[in-house]
């Protein structure tokens, strides 16, 4: 029986009676405001503390014991520091002194313990002494002593591991103790606490033998959205290891999404290998064709050769026009449009169409675009594809001739973007151009061509063959054209053979300059972030050879772009070249400097490249320097990557329109259309809406062009409304107007079907072709008057390459459209939430196809299907729930 311990305390009384008395009244003022049972509660634990120091071994352990229970049973909840806790405060330093006397035993192991979870709200800042007494104790379980503890202690050992780094201790004991935190973490619903101690102690791997079936969701979750903000290579491994979880419980949509983020093929291979699901891999290839990326399957990824043919089909984005027209007919907007439906000009006073008269060759040239941009991909239109009535040369001839000299060029052209995506009609159509006697024709349907089979990619290659001769020609408005056509057909596929073919023109002293820009730029499209050091040469090289008068000329500045494209997104890796362009002339020096920093880290949310960019946007210069264009474009390149990224360089870019000189306030409109493509937010449609009526006219086209880019494919009403205002207020200046019309195509891109985004996969995946595509044509417009304005306006083509549905097109397992009920709303970040958190608020629910606009995510509203990929964007195939039962 174990010894009474208020009879021991009678013995002792009477030898310690002075001290005693001097506690008593101590003891008086403070339990004036305690209640009884606190009281009580407080006596008790004095007296336990005394009994711990007692010679008695017996009378230790049960005051250990004791003290213990009391301790365990308080520390369930947490909303404040648990009395006991509370009242053994006084004695924490006379426990710590005694524990120090003691000989070894389990007893001053079971003290030490105790001290552990004492020091919990007792130890000084930084003195880690939770940890020092945790591992000096008995090794018990870990979570009885409550959440708190353990969510302490790990903080704790996170300074200890990284002091230890320092002085290179050993840290075995640590991983022990960290091997048990990460397990009481996993089993209770705190992943993100495991990831992060993990992280810590840079020791992720142990995380893999930690997840299972339950928790594996939410902590690759985490992990992913965690891979944004830390530096790197760490982001990387973080995201190496989210891959291989996903790949352990078999989500293979996922693990490929990672491994498309990571860029490694390899891994794209391994996901395709790993799982022997045909449904699956179709699935796969649907997420391949939305990245735009080029892939070529073979017998190890998909055994069957028929279905590795249709796989391929899939990849190749040959459905892709077959999609859009299907949600064009459910939508009911297949009937073509007319500039005029979209200029509106009746809702406008009598003056504005009154001037509409005045330069009529610029006004066809804007109707020509918006024509293209808003008929884009349907097939039909009221301007190009009228069916022809009695002439052989039908009426599309007609119009085209309504245009002039290189306005021609862009007429043909947008035939292709209104047979966008559908290559057979398309190139029966663009034929007829081809037996014109007017080079600018021809030149108009290289590019047409190009245009149709851009993002398609086709086993016969028809653009190569039909475009390949053309890039020798004599005439240099032909060989632009073909060599444009060529870079946005094969944008983003490395393809030697072009490589063979376009880069000695680059080094072609005969070649004239827009040629060999151009060719630059395609080149730069076609290897997009390969890091290709051969085509670097060749562009580096065609840099070098520049006369100074020719390094003034605005189209310069497209071959240090087509230089960094090829470093898009890939970090590092560009620090070869930028060392070597350090010794270009120094005019073009710190222009191409800026460019390759800005493409280099496009996309990858890096804070220090983005301050490195903001500090040279901060000087202030003569005039003549142009990097700071660049250097703008490139502030919100890097911080595109996520939410919290664009809000504060939209901020930034606020500062710089009132302090910058002017080539800074040139570009920050077109900065601020990057940042928020596609997506019309009120406070930057309100910037950008001021400066459309700027002083200085390049401030004003560029803030009306990024008006477009804004509401790219919304067919916003708030910024239609802006610019059919804007249109009457410019009526007689005549560059501005050009701009407004473009911008008023952008707005009804594909009649709102269609987006600029290059985003997708909830803004988790970038497609670099459609960055690239993007920025080639915002760097044209940083010198507006010489390039948009001039006779290169062919370069708004460029933007076909982001152009993308903005559906969500459900699929039955033989890939036909299937309608089911979605609810589409809000997405909402649930990263970790506790519980099963909503992933989407104020919903409504349509059946499919549907348009989601930036920002919504879709779920579906049934149960009777199950989708195979976890993100309802672009196609996603549903299989049958086998679970599934009528009500």
């Amino acid at each position: 029986m174990a010894p009474d311990p208020n009879r021991a305390a009678d013995a002792g009384a009477s030898s310690s009676g002075t001290v005693k008395n001097d506690a008593v009244a101590k003891k008086k003022v403070e339990s004036e405001d305690l209640s009884d049972e606190d009281l009580a509660l407080k006596q008790q634990l004095e007296l336990y503390v005394e009994r711990v120091q007692d010679s008695d071994p017996g009378l230790q352990k049960v005051a250990l014991e004791s003290m213990r229970q009391e301790i365990r049973t308080s520390t369930s909840s947490m909303t404040s520091v648990p009395k006991p806790l509370k009242f053994l405060r006084p004695h924490y330093g006379t426990l710590k002194a005694y524990y120090e006397t003691m000989a070894e035993s389990d007893l001053k192991k079971y003290l030490a313990d105790i001290l552990s979870v004492l020091a919990l709200t007792m130890s000084a800042e930084g003195e880690r002494e939770s940890l020092k007494f945790r591992l000096l104790g008995s090794s018990g379980d870990i979570g009885s002593w409550g959440h708190e503890y353990v969510r302490n202690l790990a903080g704790e050992i996170a300074q200890e591991y990284a002091k230890r780094q320092t002085d290179e201790s050993p840290i075995e004991e640590l991983m022990e103790l960290v091997q048990q935190i990460v397990a009481f973490h996993m089993k209770h619903n705190a992943e993100p606490e495991a990831v992060d101690l993990l992280m810590e102690v840079e020791d992720l791997d142990m995380l893999i033998e930690h997840v299972d079936k339950t928790n594996f969701k939410r902590t690759c979750i985490y992990l992913t959205s965690s891979a944004r903000y830390l530096p790197g290579p760490d982001d990387m491994l973080v995201l190496d290891i989210a891959y291989l979880i996903y790949l352990k419980f078999e989500q293979y949509p996922n693990a490929l999404q990672i491994a498309l983020f990571l860029d490694n093929l390899q891994y794209v291979r391994q996901v395709f290998t790993s799982c022997d699901d045909v449904l699956r891999k179709k699935q796969f290839c649907y997420m391949l064709g939305r990245h735009g990326i080029t892939f070529e399957l073979d017998e190890e990824m998909v055994a069957d050769d028929e279905d590795r043919e249709a796989l391929q089909e899939i990849i190749n984005n040959s459905k892709l026009s077959e999609g859009y027209l299907t949600l064009a007919r459910d939508i009911e907007v297949m009937e073509p449009k007319s500039p005029e439906d979209i200029y509106k000009a009746h809702l406008l006073d009598g003056r504005a169409s009154a001037g509409a008269s005045v330069d009529s060759a610029r006004q066809n040239l804007a109707a020509t675009f918006v024509n293209a941009f808003v008929n884009a991909g349907f097939g039909q239109d009221k301007l190009m594809t009228v069916p022809s009535d009695s002439s052989s040369s039908g009426s599309s001839g007609n119009w085209l001739f309504k245009n002039k000299e290189h306005g021609k060029t862009s007429a043909a052209a947008s035939l292709g973007m209104i047979l966008l995506w559908d290559v057979d009609s398309g190139l029966a159509q663009i034929d007829k151009y081809f037996h014109s006697n007017d080079n600018h024709v021809i030149a108009g349907a290289l590019l047409g061509v190009g245009i149709v089979n851009c993002s398609i990619k086709n086993d016969c290659d028809p653009a190569m063959a039909l475009l390949g001769d053309y890039t020798e020609k004599e005439d240099s408005s032909i060989r632009i054209g073909a060599i444009m056509g060529l870079g946005i057909a094969y944008a983003g596929s490395q393809n030697e053979q072009l490589r063979y073919k376009l880069a000695p023109i680059l080094n072609d002293a005969k070649a004239s300059l827009d040629v060999i820009a151009f060719t630059a730029i395609s080149l730069g499209l076609i290897y997009v972030g390969s890091c290709n050091e051969e085509v670097a040469q060749a562009i580096i090289f065609a840099l070098m050879d520049r006369s100074e008068s020719e390094l003034g000329e605005p189209l310069t500045r497209l071959l240090p772009l087509g230089l960094g494209l090829l470093y898009l997104g890939k970090q590092e890796s560009v620090e070869a070249t930028a060392e070597v362009s350090k010794t270009f002339n120094e005019k073009i020096r710190k222009y191409c400097d800026m460019t390759l920093l800005s493409c280099a880290y496009a996309g990858t949310g890096n804070v220090l490249k983005v301050q490195n960019l903001l500090g040279h946007c901060s000087q202030h210069l003569d005039k003549g320097e142009t990097h700071q264009g660049p250097a703008v474009l490139g502030i919100a390149m890097v911080a595109m990557a996520e939410e919290l990224g664009v809000e504060m360089a939209i901020r930034s870019l606020e500062h710089l329109l009132q302090y910058g000189e002017q080539n800074i306030r040139r570009a920050v409109p077109l900065a601020l259309g990057l940042l928020c493509i596609s997506n019309p937010k009120v406070n930057v449609m309100d910037t950008l809406s001021r400066l459309s009526h700027d002083t200085d006219s390049e401030v004003a086209m560029a803030a009306v062009i990024s008006l477009g880019l804004l509401g790219a494919g919304t067919n916003n009403a708030r910024i239609a409304g802006m610019l059919r205002n804007l249109s009457s207020y410019y009526y007689k200046d005549t560059s501005l107007l050009f701009c407004v019309r473009i911008a008023q195509g952008l707005v009804h891109l594909g009649k709102g079907l269609l987006t600029l985004n290059p985003y997708h996969s909830d803004r988790l995946l970038l497609s670099p072709t459609a960055l690239a595509g993007l920025i080639t044509m915002l760097h044209a417009c940083l010198d507006m008057k010489a390039i948009v304005l001039g006779k290169y306006h062919y370069v708004l083509y460029f933007l076909v390459l982001a152009m993308q549905p903005r559906m969500l097109l459900t699929v039955d397992e033989n890939l036909k459209p299937l309608s089911v009920p979605v609810r589409v709303g809000q997405a909402v970040d649930v990263v970790g939430q506790a519980g099963r958190p909503k992933t989407i608020t104020g919903f409504q629910t349509h059946s499919t196809p549907v348009l989601l606009a930036a920002g919504d995510r879709a779920e579906l509203a049934t149960e009777k299907y199950i989708p195979i990929s976890p993100i309802l964007e672009g196609f996603v195939i549903l299989k049958e729930n086998p679970d599934y039962r009528e009500e």
